[in-house]
């Protein structure tokens, strides 16, 4: 019916655009979240915008940076709506910006993988992680890829939010250039060779250690 009644009065659909995909980086904003593992989405963006030379401008429900590479134009987005309504950006961008299901990636933290790991998976549980919890409720699905950056789970009993929203050791800080720039590769494949190839190519275990299994 609702098909009919576009014909019937000339309403056209404007069409999505296979060579554009939407990369959200979860985290949130303000200074006293910048350096925080939570806020790893945020970092592994930043550093694709700048690796070539394009600004963040504030917009709509975020912070939004656009370039082309090898033929695709990547949206990057930073969703300026706290981690736990992440999906109201998504959706937003999702269709501003004309974007294919299954164009669509979520980089985020992962407490389940040690430092250093990295999986992509095209759908998914969401692990507990309030971000992706939120984008599969306003969604109404879980089938949409997500690129999850290991930060590990070494903290105490009930201090679990303090280890996710506090900052880096220095001995981690000192592998998150090799992490973040290893991330930027997965994402610039995931547009060029699929997510197929790029989940064999790019997906790898923290080095060292021994992964928990992802819930």
């Amino acid at each position: 019916m609702l098909n009919w009644l576009k014909n019937i009065f000339g309403i056209k659909e404007e069409l999505s655009d296979p060579m554009k995909y939407l990369i959200v980086g979860l985290g949130n904003m303000g200074a006293e979240y910048e350096d925080t593992r939570h806020n790893i989405g945020f970092k592994v963006v930043e550093q694709l915008a700048k690796e070539f030379e394009v600004p963040f401008k504030n917009d709509q429900l975020g912070d939004v940076a656009e370039f082309k590479h090898k033929g695709r134009t990547f949206v990057l987005i930073k969703p300026s709506t706290y981690m736990n309504l992440s999906g109201k950006a998504v959706r937003y961008w999702m269709q501003k910006k004309k974007i294919q299901d299954e164009n669509l990636l979520i980089v985020l933290d992962d407490l389940n993988l040690g430092v250093g790991a990295q999986k992509i998976r095209a759908k998914g549980a969401d692990g507990g992680h309030n971000g992706l919890k939120n984008i599969t409720q306003i969604l109404g699905r879980n089938n949409y890829a997500r690129l999850r950056i290991g930060i590990g789970n070494d903290y105490s009993k009930g201090k679990q939010v303090d280890f996710v929203l506090g900052e880096w050791s220095s001995e981690e800080k000192e592998k998150l250039p090799e992490i973040i720039e290893y991330a930027g590769k997965a994402i610039k494949a995931f547009g060029s060779i699929g997510l197929s190839h790029t989940m064999n190519k790019f997906n790898r275990k923290a080095p060292q250690k021994k992964d928990k299994e992802e819930t």
